[in-house]
């Protein structure tokens, strides 16, 4: 399992400005959390989502090429790190 944090520089309102994913070895994304400029935040897994947040169709591409888009700055964190950010959008009382 790999955490990754992407940091989107833009002037989308509609866009999310964070994007927060749990990464299985296969690269799929399992988790997934997005934070708007507006403070608005969506959330994605296998059984569920909020607003227009959805889990990606294909494995994620490296850090390194996302990197290569100079309006993603992408950075791994910690399981614990991601963790904070899941809860903190879907709460505590949906997953132990």
């Amino acid at each position: 399992m790999r955490y990754l944090k992407v940091l989107w520089s833009h002037n989308l309102p509609d866009e999310p400005i964070e994007l927060y994913s749990e990464i299985d070895d296969a690269g799929y994304e399992i988790r997934k959390v997005e934070i708007y400029r507006d403070g608005r935040r969506d959330f994605a897994d296998g059984e569920s989502s909020s607003g227009t947040t959805m889990l990606g169709e294909s494995p994620l591409p490296s850090l390194e090429e996302i990197a290569e888009q100079e309006e993603f700055s992408p950075s791994l964190i910690e399981g614990v790190d991601f963790e904070r950010v899941w809860r903190q959008v879907v709460g505590d009382s949906n997953y132990s």
